[in-house]
């Protein structure tokens, strides 16, 4: 299951651009929360879940909602427009940096150590390198970079409101509960910036009526099995592997997202790709990684037999 998570996380940036070849972003990410909203509210309704019984409560998750969900989809859809969704898939593994640097503020118990700051750098110099890929011949290609942009947008959302969750929300709702409220919540959101959008970025008020099968299937998959089904069974690996280690799946996700795109949609891979994305990947690697902890505690050792 957990292997069957990163998979299909791992896929989302693929079927994301394959949708919005053929519909407009606002459109597919409305689309796919609205799915996703309606059938986690069936198994809380099925199951009995208690709701929240303050206000505050609902209030909270609601904004989880938009700042998790609503923006960072918005922005991860206009993303691929620009860039190809193996990138962006790179891109988006640098919500785990971005979360090291926000934790720090937010959270006593999640203080930066010279380890930390050894893996934001070379994670950042990663970023940098992709960022590279639009100088070309003396001029900046506006669009790769405005897509790159947009990318590192959704995951300062996503580390941001994750903090906000745990301050917030953590212990009083059920993941599941959450979920629901946070998908209708960023459905209603994404509905607001696809009216606006009408009105204002020539966002059509209808989906193509010629849209092919191909797209219509990303779309719907997205909803049914990218959002609502890995939900359901990220739950059921955090019951059985705890939350550390159920999380451990983010890092599975850009790599699968980047062999996607290169195998199924023919993206290119470059060295920039190459360079950058092993940078990232190391860095994560780096504030992860237990050997420290282990030299710090033999180096303890040593001075109380000293």
């Amino acid at each position: 299951m957990f292997w069957a998570i990163g998979l299909i996380w791992g896929s989302s940036f693929m079927l994301i651009r394959i949708g919005v070849e053929s519909v407009h972003p606002l459109q597919v990410m409305f689309i796919r929360l609205g799915i996703a909203a309606f059938l986690l509210w069936i198994v809380v309704i099925v199951r009995k879940r208690p709701l929240p019984k303050d206000w505050r409560t609902w209030r909270n998750a609601a904004i989880v909602g938009v700042g998790n969900n609503a923006i960072p989809f918005a922005l991860i859809g206009f993303s691929e427009t620009q860039i190809d969704s193996g990138l962006a898939s790179v891109l988006q593994a640098t919500t785990a940096l971005f979360g090291l640097v926000i934790a720090h503020f937010a959270f006593k118990d999640e203080r930066i150590t010279p380890q930390k700051v050894l893996g934001l750098v070379v994670g950042f110099v990663g970023i940098i390198i992709l960022a590279a890929r639009n100088w070309q011949g003396g001029e900046v290609i506006t669009g790769g970079l405005l897509g790159q942009l947009g990318m590192i947008g959704s995951s300062i959302f996503y580390a941001s409101f994750t903090a906000f969750s745990r301050k917030v929300i953590q212990g009083k709702l059920e993941p599941i509960v959450l979920a629901a409220i946070a998908m209708l919540s960023g459905a209603i959101a994404e509905m607001v910036f696809m009216f606006a959008g009408m009105q204002f970025l020539d966002v059509p008020p209808t989906v193509n009526a010629d849209l092919g099968a191909t797209a219509l299937f990303a779309i719907i998959t997205l909803g049914v099995v990218n959002t609502f089904v890995a939900y359901l069974m990220f739950y059921e690996v955090v019951s059985r592997l705890g939350a550390s280690r159920a999380t451990m799946v983010t890092y599975i996700v850009p790599a699968v997202g980047l062999i996607l795109g290169v195998v199924l949609l023919g993206e290119q891979l470059d060295v920039f790709i190459v360079g950058g994305a092993s940078l990232i990947f190391t860095g994560i690697g780096i504030v992860n990684l237990r050997m420290f902890a282990r030299l710090n505690r033999l180096s303890a050792k040593g001075a109380v037999g000293d």
